[in-house]
């Protein structure tokens, strides 16, 4: 029985070593016959793998898929003024050539369709006196855009379009949004058709840009173009956190730094230009200065930072109600004022014919005024 068992431990010994040196050698040898698939005139290995069809890792197709229906191309025309009457006289277009008396300067730009009801948001500089408006969806379908009013100090128009079925954006929360986000920018850059590009959010609550009256940018570094002006700035799930608005560029092109106007401001803006017609701001008649280091040392303020009261409309509200140049304004309605830019936002929201509690620092000594709130004229 020893001797059996010596003899099979051998042989599986031997046969070990032949495997392990066929492997080495020739493995070839180890594989099974492969298998062919008829490709076309000749037989192949069948080496390839259809993949299951899913989404790869990290990609926004759903929030794409979601959101880019309801992005819109804007196609605005304005007459040019009519050509002088010596260009219409034979003998002069015989020899310096033709003249169209009718030629257009024609200019694109992006929306968001936000409604069932064909209301469209866009920016104000894209369809700013425009003798025509096409709005054109990207199922193809083309309609005339009538302006439903305008909002030039936070460049923002609505226009309404008369079609059916219309695709909507879902409005997003960009008070939520944080530095970091990953975020789509949609619209037609320079007319190559409908563009998604993405990036992420690189700052909120930029200001002081003197680009608009009122003031309050996500910024961004998704590439934002010509034509993308109106387009949509979205969230990861689709949703429209802005408005594309403004570049800044020394080329013209995009080179990383984007401004959207929040859907917050939008969204304003919009209801009051549907219930109104225009868009009613608070007013109370001052103007301000930003405090600065350099400015408190030279008057002697107590404050190195903030918003100082540099002049009041006579017989305005604030004037009727006690504020004088000079004074320092510390908060609306228990805010707090930094600086100019958050106490003209501040002020803005109040609704007019309605008291307001301003807070203002005096002789070191500080003050609450009733202010009754006016109304801001409208910006021409």
């Amino acid at each position: 029985m020893r001797r059996y068992w010596l003899l099979f431990a051998q042989a599986v010994t031997i046969c070990l070593a032949l495997y392990m040196v066929i492997a080495a050698v020739r493995p070839d040898l180890l594989r099974g016959p492969v298998r062919t698939v008829e490709l076309g005139t000749g037989a192949r290995p069948a080496a390839l793998i259809q993949s299951p069809g899913l989404p790869p890792s990290g990609s926004y197709r759903e929030a794409a898929d979601r959101a880019m229906p309801a992005v819109v191309n804007i196609l605005t025309s304005k007459a040019l003024p009519p050509n002088h009457p010596l260009l219409n006289d034979p003998f002069f277009r015989r020899y310096f050539g033709e003249r169209n008396p009718q030629a257009e300067n024609a200019s694109l730009g992006s929306g968001v369709i936000v409604s069932p009801d064909g209301y469209i948001l866009t920016n104000y500089h894209v369809v700013e006196a425009a003798d025509q408006i096409e709005v054109v969806l990207p199922d193809g379908r083309r309609a005339i855009g009538k302006v439903v009013g305008t909002d030039p100090e936070t460049d923002l128009a609505v226009l309404r379009i008369d079609l059916k079925n219309l695709p909507v954006m879902m409005l997003g929360h960009p008070e939520q949004a944080k530095v970091g986000d990953v975020v789509l920018a949609i619209g037609n850059p320079f007319g190559v058709g409908q563009t998604v590009t993405m990036g992420i959010i690189s700052a909120v609550g930029r200001t002081n840009l003197r680009i608009n009256e009122f003031e309050d940018f996500i910024q961004t570094d998704a590439a934002i173009n010509f034509g993308n002006s109106g387009g949509a700035l979205v969230d990861t799930r689709g949703n429209l956190l802005g408005i594309n608005s403004a570049i800044f560029s020394q080329t013209g092109g995009s080179v990383g730094i984007g401004f959207a106007i929040p859907v917050s401001t939008a969204r304003s803006v919009l209801e009051s230009i549907i219930l109104k017609g225009y868009v009613e701001r608070g007013w109370v008649g001052v103007e301000s200065q930003d405090i600065t280091p350099e400015l408190a040392e030279s008057f002697g303020l107590p404050r190195d930072k903030g918003a100082i009261i540099a002049g009041v409309v006579r017989n305005g509200p604030a004037d009727r109600a006690g504020i004088k140049p000079g004074d320092i304004l510390l908060a609306v309605n228990g805010q707090p004022v930094p600086d100019t830019t958050v106490m003209l936002n501040l002020i803005a929201k109040l609704p007019p014919g309605r008291k307001a509690k301003m807070t203002v620092l005096r002789s070191n000594r500080e003050a609450t005024l009733d202010v009754s709130v006016g109304k801001r004229p409208r910006a021409r």
